[in-house]
C-alpha cells in the first residue's frame, strides 16, 4: 500500500535516486554515441559490393551466367553476409540474454580495472553494460542509417562520379552529411529509447536508477514507493527530451523547405545555375555513349 510514512522513509534515500539519473544519462549517451559509430560500420557493409568470387558468374564463352550455384556464389558478398548475420541476431534475441553473455562470457576472463566514476559508479561492471546496450542499440540503428543513405537520390552519385569523385568521396562529402541530418530525429529518439532500456543493466550491479529501487526496497522492505519515484524520474528525463526532439525536427523540416526553393534541380545545385538538368542528362548520355564506343 502507498503510504506518506513509505515516501518519508524513501525520500531519506533520493541521494541514490540523483546517483542513478546520473549514470543512467551516462549509460545512455555512451551508449549512443558508440552505437552510432558501430552502426555506421554495420550500415556502410551492408551497402558494399565486395564480391571476391565475381569471376565465377561468366562462363568459358564469357557470358553472364544468370542461374546455378556458380552464378548464386559470384553474388556472394561475404561483409553485407556477416553485417546482416551480426543484425539479425541481435534483434532476434533478448537484450537481457546479450546482457548476460557479454557480462558473464566475454568479459569474465578479462579483469578490468577497479575503480569508480563521478566516486560512485563502478567502472568493471558499467563498461560491461555500455558495451552490450551498444552493440544492440547498433543493430537497429544501422537499419536507420541504411535506410537514411538509400533515401538519397541515386542522382546525386552519379553528378558526383561525373565530378569525377571516388566512391569514398561521394559518400563522404555527398551522401553521408545528407542521410545524418535525414535521420538526426531518429538517432535522438534511440537515445530516448536506450534512457529506458538501460534499467536492465541493475541486474548486473550497475548503479543506474532501477539499482536505486532495489537498494531502497532492501533498506525499507517497501517496492511500491520506490517504483512512483522512478517512474517519475524516468518520465522527467523522457518527456521533456522528447518534446525537445520533436520541436528541433519540426525546426530542420522547415529549415529544409526554405533552403531547397522548388524546381531547383542536382544539375543546378552541383553544377552551378547556368547548366538546366536538362543539360546534365545530356552531358552523361554523350558521356556513355564515348565509352561504348571507345570499347
Amino acid at each position: 500500500m502507498i503510504s506518506k510514512a513509505g515516501f518519508a522513509r524513501t525520500f531519506q534515500f533520493l541521494g541514490m535516486f540523483r546517483d542513478g539519473l546520473i549514470c543512467t544519462v551516462s549509460l545512455s549517451a555512451l551508449t549512443v554515441f558508440f552505437g552510432f559509430i558501430l552502426a555506421l560500420i554495420l550500415a556502410i557493409l551492408r551497402l558494399s559490393s565486395v564480391r571476391p568470387l565475381r569471376s565465377l558468374g561468366i562462363d568459358r564463352d564469357g557470358h553472364l551466367r544468370e542461374q546455378g550455384f556458380l552464378s548464386l556464389l559470384s553474388r556472394f558478398n561475404p561483409l553485407s553476409f556477416l553485417a546482416t548475420v551480426y543484425v539479425e541476431v541481435f534483434r532476434a534475441t533478448p537484450m537481457l540474454v546479450q546482457l548476460f553473455i557479454i557480462y558473464y562470457i566475454v568479459f569474465a576472463p578479462i579483469k578490468l580495472p577497479s575503480f569508480k566514476l563521478f566516486g560512485f559508479i563502478r567502472f568493471e561492471r558499467f563498461l560491461p553494460g555500455v558495451v552490450a546496450l551498444s552493440m544492440n542499440s547498433a543493430a537497429y540503428l544501422s537499419e536507420i542509417i541504411r535506410a537514411g543513405i538509400q533515401s538519397i537520390d541515386g542522382g546525386q552519385t552519379e553528378a558526383a562520379r561525373s565530378l569525377g569523385m571516388s566512391q569514398t568521396q561521394n559518400m563522404r562529402f555527398i551522401v553521408l552529411p545528407q542521410a545524418i541530418k535525414n535521420i538526426l530525429p531518429a538517432i535522438a529518439n534511440e537515445f530516448v529509447t536506450i534512457i529506458k532500456e538501460s534499467s536492465i543493466c541493475y541486474t548486473i550491479g550497475v548503479q543506474e536508477i532501477m539499482y536505486a529501487v532495489a537498494s531502497v526496497k532492501g533498506a525499507t522492505f517497501s517496492i511500491t514507493e520506490p517504483l512512483i519515484i522512478a517512474t517519475c524520474v524516468y518520465f522527467c528525463l523522457t518527456f521533456p527530451t522528447s518534446k525537445i526532439i520533436a520541436y528541433f525536427e519540426r525546426k530542420m523540416g522547415a529549415g529544409s523547405s526554405r533552403s531547397a526553393p522548388k524546381g531547383r534541380s542536382l544539375g543546378k545545385a552541383l553544377f552551378g545555375s547556368s547548366l538546366t538538368e536538362k543539360k546534365v542528362g545530356q552531358d552523361l548520355e554523350q558521356e556513355r555513349r564515348a565509352k561504348r564506343h571507345g570499347n
